[in-house]
C-alpha cells in the first residue's frame, strides 16, 4: 500500500486541521472571491465571458417545480455559452456551434475535462458542489466564464 498507515494518519490529521480552521478562522468571502478570480485568469490571453442570464436571478419562479435546473448564459464577443446545472450534472451548448475543449473548474487543482462536439454540445457530471467556472478552448481562443456558486 503506497504511503502506508502513516500517510493515512497524516491525511486524516490534515483534514481535521482544515475543518477546524474553517470553523475557527474562516476565509473572508471577498478574499475567497479575489483568489478564485485570480485563478480563473491565470490564462492571461483568456477572454472573460460575462454572465448575461442566471435563472436564480432573472427567471420567474415556476409553480410546482420543486428543484428546477439552473440556467446560465455567458457571452464573450460572438461566442455564447448556454449552461444548465441539474442534479445529474452540467449540460451546455456553444453558439455558434463549434468543437471545443472545456474544463469545469472547481478551484486550484480541480478541473474536470469536458468536450464539446461539432454542434457545440457538452455534458458532464456530477454537478459542481461549490464555486465553479468554465474554461473553453476554441481553436486558438481561450474563454473563461465568471465564477459562480453552485
Amino acid at each position: 500500500m503506497p504511503g502506508g498507515p502513516d500517510a493515512l494518519a497524516d491525511g486524516l490529521l490534515e483534514e481535521e486541521l482544515r475543518q477546524a480552521a474553517a470553523v475557527l478562522d474562516p476565509v473572508p468571502a471577498d478574499l475567497l472571491q479575489s483568489a478564485l478570480d485570480a485563478f480563473a485568469l491565470h490564462d492571461l490571453d483568456a477572454r472573460l465571458a460575462e454572465l448575461t442570464f442566471d435563472s436564480l436571478v432573472d427567471a420567474l419562479p415556476v409553480r410546482g417545480a420543486a428543484d428546477p435546473p439552473r440556467m446560465l448564459t455567458f457571452r464573450a464577443g460572438e461566442v455564447t455559452v448556454d449552461v444548465e446545472v441539474t442534479g445529474d450534472g452540467v449540460i451546455g451548448q456553444l453558439m455558434p456551434p463549434q468543437s471545443a475543449r472545456i474544463e469545469l473548474l472547481g478551484g486550484p487543482g480541480h478541473a474536470r475535462p469536458l468536450t464539446a462536439d461539432p454542434l457545440g454540445r457538452f455534458t458532464g457530471g456530477p454537478p459542481p458542489t461549490g464555486p465553479f467556472a468554465l474554461r473553453l478552448r476554441t481553436g486558438a481562443e481561450v474563454i473563461v466564464t465568471e465564477w459562480l456558486r453552485a
